[in-house]
């Protein structure tokens, strides 16, 4: 892919990102979509979405604090790789949370949605998506070549 990032907008697909369930990784092609899912301020974030624009592939970014992501988009990511690897357990958030809401015991997929949407900072970031494959989460310049085939 090549060319300007796309402008996320509330108008947008995203049951493409959603549908990736069980998917086969494999490297993104041109006629992929890539939507990174983070916050605005997030200096990760800001770091993958650089990336991505040196290597000229377009992608949508979506803030997930001012749009929050679908809850069962969530259960799609949690069911592909586990409710573990989706919470930054290194954030400031996580280790401000009183005991009670740390304790994962038999939490429900409910339960884990809306954790992440009473604090979004939690989710870890980015989140990035190609149609068609897995959900992966947080950036670093070998899985984004990886994952992009650089």
């Amino acid at each position: 892919m090549s060319g300007a990032p796309i402008a996320a907008s509330p108008a947008s697909s995203r049951s493409d990102v959603a549908d990736s369930a069980g998917a086969n990784p494999a490297s993104a092609s041109d006629d992929a979509r890539v939507r990174i899912y983070g916050l605005a301020q997030c200096d990760t974030c800001r770091k993958a979405r650089r990336w991505l624009e040196r290597a000229g592939i377009a992608h949508e970014f979506q803030d997930y604090r001012a749009e929050p992501i679908a809850g069962e988009t969530l259960k799609t990511w949690a069911a592909q790789s586990g409710w573990d690897a989706l919470i930054n357990r290194a954030s400031t958030t996580w280790r401000s949370l009183p005991p009670a809401r740390k304790s994962a015991g038999n939490r429900s997929d409910a339960e884990w949605v809306l954790l992440l949407r009473d604090h979004p900072a939690l989710l870890k970031r980015p989140v990035v998506c190609v149609t068609g494959e897995p959900a992966t989460f947080g950036f670093s310049d070998n899985a984004f070549k990886r994952i992009f085939a650089q």
